[in-house]
């Protein structure tokens, strides 16, 4: 016989989590109304069905900004949900501004993702690495080689999708994102994003960019 579950545990449980009153009275009953085994519950479910959720329209969410202290450095994010629901329940807007602080550590980033890079961009970028003085007279399939993996790792570093997350290395910004979508259950984006530093393009003097971007993790 299932266990009883009180509305306000199931509204507790869709609250936190995001997912649907149906889901998360079946999570509770499954573990006798222990809420901890119920979040972790939904969440395999969902880390299951994540890539399903990645093919459904995300034109919800919020539009989050990041001014490091000093006023030297912004970041302005669009990221979308499916539902304003999820674009305010707290762990959606805890993801977009840790992707605000993420784009505002990594100048080298400059796409969402690599398969936005332009193919004449790619081109242009290995025409850099082959003529290179260490691969320009390997043998060809060396060159090929090395050129192939130097090219694999430029474009990583231009998207953010592949970059580690600043609060834990050992996840990438495409894999957090995932955590989420398993954890709301909706399908979430990164649409665009726009990176302010003070002064750019303008001539001044040197500044030690490394110290800002460790100041930005640290917080």
């Amino acid at each position: 016989m299932a266990i009883q579950i009180s509305a306000q545990h199931v509204k507790e449980l869709r609250n936190k989590t995001g997912a649907g009153m149906m889901d998360c009275k079946k999570a509770l009953q499954a573990s006798s109304g222990d809420m901890n085994i119920a979040i972790e519950n939904l969440r395999q479910k969902g880390l299951a069905s994540a890539d399903k959720k990645s093919s459904r329209v995300a034109s919800e969410g919020i539009i989050e900004s990041y001014i490091h202290a000093g006023s030297r450095i912004g970041v302005i994010v669009e990221i979308n949900c499916e539902t304003d629901f999820v674009a305010r329940h707290s762990e959606f807007q805890k993801l977009a501004k840790n992707i605000a602080m993420q784009l505002a550590a990594c100048p080298s980033v400059e796409y969402v993702s690599a398969d936005q890079i332009s193919s004449d961009m790619i081109e242009q970028e290995k025409r850099i690495e082959s003529g290179k003085e260490d691969v320009v007279n390997k043998p060809e399939a060396i060159k090929d080689k090395i050129v192939a993996g130097r090219m694999d790792k430029r474009l990583k570093e231009l998207s953010l999708l592949d970059q580690a997350f600043i609060r834990n290395h050992d996840i990438s910004i495409e894999e957090l994102i995932k955590q989420h979508i398993a954890l709301l259950g909706e399908n979430i984006k990164v649409r665009r994003f726009q990176k302010f530093i003070l002064g750019e393009g303008l001539e001044k003097k040197s500044t030690d960019f490394s110290s800002e971007v460790a100041e930005i993790i640290k917080n």
